[in-house]
């Protein structure tokens, strides 16, 4: 299991780098250092897991193309045992490629090749978005018709039972039923939910909102509460 950081403080945030190209994990890691991170960095799949289970990472920047565990099962496994925030890396531009990455919890992905510039800013944002949520742990419940959302534990009950949700998908239904009745175009989601404007398209948000839809509502095709501003965007309905 991956345990949570000891409570004294550290001078820099840690990030583990799990690529195994030797060029490319060089460069990432001199960047990633310049822009005052602690670096750890693996170049195989298990040994990244291991990595991310020994060191506590803040952050892990993930590829998907590894040697002895790809970067998928590596997200997989992390995701089922922590909260920590992974921008997969991957060589392919197919659309499947995201959506399976962020499917399994990744929180965001660089499709290769990219600038440095725009990884260090997406880093950052995943960790300010990291940050947000943990103030958040302190906010009281929401209660909206069947649903309860405990930001505290991060639990979702719908009817008294437990609902799992992936950590991206309750950060935006946590983000959707605090704003109730409020409409939030996709673009506005992205910077809310995901910290970005984001660059690879907006259709994360639709893709997130199907799954939430899938687990919340009786009726998917026909939502009550996570419901679609045609035109415009989404919003929540106590």
């Amino acid at each position: 299991m991956i345990s949570q950081p000891p409570p004294t403080e550290r001078s820099a945030k840690t990030v583990l780098v799990v690529e195994d190209e030797p060029t490319l994990a060089s460069t990432l890691s001199y960047n990633l250092r310049k822009n005052g991170f602690n670096v750890v960095s693996e170049a195989d799949g298990v040994a990244g897991l291991n990595a991310a289970r020994r060191d506590v990472p803040d952050m892990i920047v993930l590829d998907l193309m590894l040697p002895k565990m790809d970067g998928l099962e590596v997200c997989r496994r992390i995701r089922a045992e922590s909260d920590v925030p992974i921008l997969i890396l991957t060589a392919k531009s197919e659309e499947m490629d995201k959506v399976v990455g962020l499917e399994i919890g990744a929180d965001d992905y660089l499709t290769k090749p990219f600038s440095m510039r725009e990884l260090i800013a997406r880093v950052k944002a995943l960790l300010r978005r990291s940050a947000a949520r943990a103030e958040e742990s302190g906010v009281a419940k929401i209660v909206a018709g069947q649903l309860e959302l405990d930001a505290r534990g991060r639990v979702v009950l719908r009817g008294g039972a437990e609902v799992l949700l992936k950590p991206k998908e309750f950060d935006l239904l946590f983000f959707l039923a605090k704003n109730a009745g409020q409409v939030f175009t996709r673009d506005q989601i992205l910077e809310q939910v995901w910290g970005y404007d984001f660059f690879g398209g907006n259709r994360t948000v639709d893709v997130h909102m199907r799954w939430l839809r899938e687990k919340l509502e009786d009726t998917p095709g026909r939502p009550k509460q996570l419901l679609t501003v045609r035109g415009v965007g989404y919003k929540f309905v106590r």
